[in-house]
């Protein structure tokens, strides 16, 4: 969600404001997923590298966070929405930590879209703790070095259990992963667009489901690999 500081900027207003403007877009991709039926919506809302911004911006995007969480929790709730959090929890206040947990707590028995917010999250930290949690688990003698493979790291990341992402939007203009979901991109389709999140509208949203609904998506296969499989896969539903 690229590009809150630089709407800010364009307006002559102080860069927190274009992170208040940004919660609107929040609220639009969140319903506009909800009723496109897409599965898993996650949103990097704080990153690793983000706490070196000034503590002033940090201050206010934490409080932002606080009463975002306040503000919208009941919304989401009524309207069936599951809320996870990935990310270091570790380095948060424990004020927003508690917001949270009573979060996942309160909407985890809902049925509907799993909106998951990376928070104090980094994609090499996440390869990081995977493979820490199983080089505990080979010293206390539940594995073997030889039974790590992709799998296993794969239950270990913060996204194990939810399906890997199918479409990545950065929005802002800029075109590159910026240490997001790296285990979990490896077969995601891309899509860079020029609007500043704050002007991240449905039909922004619209446009970039239109681009995936064009991708073929082959997994290493060929086309002529991937139309087969398509077909037997249709088949079989």
């Amino acid at each position: 969600m690229d590009g809150n500081g630089r709407w800010a900027r364009k307006r002559g207003l102080p860069r927190p404001a274009g992170h208040h403007a940004g919660v609107k877009s929040v609220r639009t991709a969140v319903e506009v997923c909800a009723k496109h039926g897409v599965q898993v919506l996650t949103l990097f809302a704080f990153s690793s590298e983000n706490w070196q911004r000034p503590v002033t911006e940090v201050s206010a995007l934490m409080n932002l966070f606080v009463q975002a969480l306040d503000d919208e929790i009941e919304s989401m709730h009524r309207n069936g929405i599951r809320v996870r959090f990935i990310g270091d929890r570790s380095s948060l206040h424990l004020e927003l930590q508690q917001r949270m947990r009573l979060s996942e707590e309160r909407t985890a028995n809902n049925p509907g879209l799993i909106l998951v917010i990376a928070m104090a999250y980094g994609g090499r930290w996440d390869i990081t703790q995977a493979t820490r949690k199983l080089a505990q688990r080979c010293v206390a003698g539940e594995l073997a070095p030889g039974d790590i493979d992709e799998a296993r790291i794969g239950e270990h990341v913060e996204l194990a259990g939810l399906p890997e992402p199918d479409l990545f939007i950065r929005t802002g203009g800029e075109q590159r992963i910026s240490n997001f979901l790296l285990w979990s991109l490896a077969y995601t389709e891309l899509y860079f667009c020029d609007a500043l999140w704050p002007q991240f509208d449905e039909k922004q949203l619209n446009l970039a489901l239109q681009f995936f609904s064009e991708r073929q998506r082959r997994f290493g296969l060929t086309g002529e690999q991937a139309v087969a499989r398509n077909a037997t896969d249709g088949e079989a539903d």
